[in-house]
């Protein structure tokens, strides 16, 4: 008998619709299929690629409100935000179209002897990306678009969650014209999914998610000596320096912590403040948070809609719980609403110390951990000192120290100055240590599942 399995609205704990899972046999089938198309996709010109990149973002444009409308009914985020997500991508597919030709074109090399050298980036194959449901469709397009540019084929295992954006995104890149296949997506359990890793005729595989998942993808697809991108979660520390704009550092960290429901890899989530200015900080920022409402996410009035199940606000509480019994203090929020819907309160927490989730571990959800730093010194010793190494943050009125601070003392993929934000179309995507490896974006992204291929003359 078939599997099936549900998506559910969070806001309202509604079933939305019903899926079956693939059989053994048409999982197999999809990937022979991708592969096929994938034979002829790589002989087409950059020029053919690009031209299909700017039809996918007018898909996007065309269907832009009902995706929206469905990331939503999935899994909660704002619309407002859900229409950002859209916008994003739509330039994801603009910029890889302009630019990604000139990351992948040729290069020509002289040989130290006189000979004649040729680089050349050729496509791989079949690339299976394994995606998670906070950002339904850019998660998707963060690594398709770069793979299909790059003359590869793409499939996808989306979170069961957001199984209908995921299956909407195949449509709209099927209407705009990419081959049949090339783009495809799985329904398939984990047992199902591992054997899609095992497959020959997958050639590399990324995973976003958490550091415990991407662990065992990259040994399952490291025991067949295939090639992982991984992006994983992270605890970034957003540092507040004595001489920071206070108004801009309150309301850039409350923004970057409340985004897309506090569920957000790069996302504000240690706030780390200098002694000098820790009491108008905390102040500030609580009187700030308190004031976030959480309610309807299709509506004007909440900040923050529910968060994506109900299994993640249970493990988001029970970490606060347990940061409390080791001798946090909660300053708002903290506790689990009585109403029909996934909803967790904006919370502050401080009095923080190694050893407690709020300390060490990544909080996803609306939840804020403030600690107190004696000096820019010990700022960056504690941001340092965390296992993640996604992104982080930086607030001074000094601009061109932070330039030099993030460049030479912030242990991270990312940093942003007296801002927040999440990706940028032009600029790398991707973190260290428990964080993952592998850059999308900015031009990396194309060449990470590439063959650097070197064709030699040489002079005899």
């Amino acid at each position: 008998m078939s599997k099936t399995f549900k998506t559910i609205n969070p806001a309202t704990e509604e079933s939305i619709k019903e899926y079956t899972f693939m059989s053994d046999a048409e999982a197999k089938q999809a990937v022979e299929d991708c592969h096929e198309a994938f034979l002829s996709w790589k002989f087409t010109s950059f020029e053919e690629r690009a031209n299909k990149l700017k039809a996918i973002a007018v898909e996007f444009k065309k269907n832009k409100q009902e995706l929206v409308e469905l990331m939503t009914k999935e899994m909660g985020k704002l619309t407002s935000q859900g229409e950002q997500e859209i916008d994003l991508c739509i330039s994801i597919c603009e910029y890889t179209a302009e630019n990604g030709a000139d990351s992948l074109k040729d290069e020509q090399r002289t040989l130290p002897n006189g000979g004649k050298g040729l680089i050349t980036y050729s496509p791989l194959g079949v690339i299976y990306g394994i995606q998670p449901w906070n950002f339904p469709t850019y998660q998707v397009i963060r690594y398709a678009i770069a793979n299909i540019m790059a003359g590869n084929g793409v499939l996808l295992k989306h979170a069961e969650n957001v199984t209908g954006s995921g299956l909407m995104i195949e449509k709209i890149l099927k209407d705009a014209g990419l081959p049949e296949n090339l783009f495809k997506v799985v329904l398939v359990d984990h047992d199902q999914s591992d054997d899609i890793i095992d497959n020959d005729l997958v050639r590399g595989v990324t995973f976003t998610g958490s550091p415990s998942g991407g662990r065992t993808i990259a040994k399952k697809a490291g025991e067949k000596l295939k090639k992982t991108v991984l992006e994983l979660g992270s605890n970034d520390a957003y540092i507040v320096l004595n001489d920071a704009d206070l108004d801009q550092a309150v309301k850039m960290c409350v923004q970057g912590r409340i985004y897309n429901n506090g569920e957000t890899c790069v996302a504000a989530k240690r706030f780390i403040v200098e002694a000098g200015i820790y009491d108008e900080f905390k102040e500030a920022f609580v009187e700030k948070m308190k004031a976030v409402k959480f309610g309807d996410p299709t509506g004007d009035e909440a900040k923050i809609g529910p968060m994506a199940r109900k299994d993640l606000r249970e493990k988001l509480h029970n970490q606060v719980e347990e940061s409390v019994k080791k001798g946090a203090k909660v300053l708002c929020g903290g506790e689990v609403p009585d109403q029909k819907g996934y909803f967790y309160p904006a919370t502050v927490l401080e009095n923080l110390e190694p050893g407690m989730p709020a300390y060490d571990d990544e909080l996803f959800g609306p939840v804020a951990s403030l600690i107190k730093a004696e000096d820019e010194e010990e700022a960056f010793h504690i941001a340092n000192a965390s296992k993640f190494g996604l992104g982080g943050g930086i607030f001074t009125k000094d601009e061109e120290k932070a330039f030099v601070l993030a460049k030479k003392h912030f242990d991270t993929g990312m940093v942003f100055i007296n801002s927040f934000g999440v990706a940028q179309p032009n600029m790398p995507f991707g973190g260290v240590k428990d964080s993952g490896y592998g850059r999308e974006h900015g031009g990396f992204g194309v060449r990470e599942f590439v063959n650097a291929k070197a064709v030699m003359r040489l002079n005899k």
